[in-house]
């Protein structure tokens, strides 16, 4: 007489040993998995952070240098965390300034020169890429760097605020549009849906502070609404939502809702008054 039983225990055996095998796997990925998140919502975050803080500071002491600075900057205090449509006046497309991209970050050592001068009101704009502003925002305790241009890797990964291309210079007729990051690399503009009415918001800009006051909120429009940043901001897709006299504007555009790159929250704002060095 022939005893099967010893096959059926192999194949048992087997088995568990696939089966371990498959959860080991699981539980590797799973790590890795991990590890990804928290490389791209904490990591970055202190990586561009502490970069835009610094870039902060080299313009200021390039300012200071050249005996132009705009009063009562203080400490800059980094906040915790592209669609392709055409736009008017050339104006770059509201970009997709909240996903994390799943590649790794590119470095983001601050540039060691500041800029020779920025660009006049209405006048031509600085270098592509290149930091030549600091946005503050009092409420939120935020001051970030401002960069010509709106690429992830260039600008908006190193935690800086992007300027438009194609939109108006600080103080100038039209509407000087920025973009920022509103989850991972810095997320400077990760709390901008807690500004209100009547909120001010500096930018500085070698010499002159131009000031601007927060006057409406569009808490979600489409990545494709380029009417926000047209020279006289109004929603194409929401038209109760804008202005519509000509004037010297400024726009805030991030992802919402967070962790999400599916619409765009913008706020706009108005010029109050441009403050000189010494005064």
């Amino acid at each position: 007489m022939v005893v099967q039983g010893g096959g059926r225990r192999e194949r048992r055996a087997g088995l568990a040993r696939l089966l371990w095998v498959t959860a080991e796997v699981i539980t590797t990925v799973g790590v890795v998995v991990a590890l990804l998140v928290v490389h791209q919502v904490w990591w970055t975050n202190r990586q561009a952070a502490a970069a835009a803080r610094e870039q902060v500071r080299v313009l200021e002491e390039g300012w200071a240098g050249s005996g132009a600075v705009a009063d009562g900057g203080g400490d800059p205090v980094a906040v915790e965390g592209e669609s392709s449509v055409p736009s008017p006046s050339g104006a770059t497309p509201v970009p997709d300034a909240g996903a994390a991209p799943s590649a790794a970050p590119p470095s983001v050592r601050p540039s060691v020169r500041p800029p020779v001068g920025p660009a006049p009101a209405g006048g031509a704009a600085p270098a592509r890429d290149e930091a030549y502003a600091v946005l503050r925002i009092p409420r939120l305790g935020l001051a970030v760097p401002v960069a010509e241009g709106v690429g992830k890797r260039a600008v908006l990964d190193k935690g800086y605020a992007g300027h438009y291309p194609g939109t108006a210079q600080p103080g100038a007729q039209g509407n000087f549009a920025l973009a920022g990051h509103r989850n991972t690399h810095g997320e400077p503009f990760r709390y901008v849906n807690r500004l209100r009415d009547g909120d001010e918001l500096f930018v500085d800009v070698r010499g002159r502070r131009y000031v601007y006051v927060v006057g409406k909120v569009l808490g979600e429009t489409t990545a494709g609404d380029v009417g926000v940043i047209a020279p006289v901001p109004r929603s194409g897709v929401k038209p109760g939502y804008g202005y519509e006299a000509a004037g010297s504007y400024i726009t805030l555009t991030t992802c919402t809702p967070e962790y999400s790159s599916t619409y765009r929250l913008v706020v706009w704002g108005t010029l109050k008054t441009v403050v000189s060095a010494g005064r």
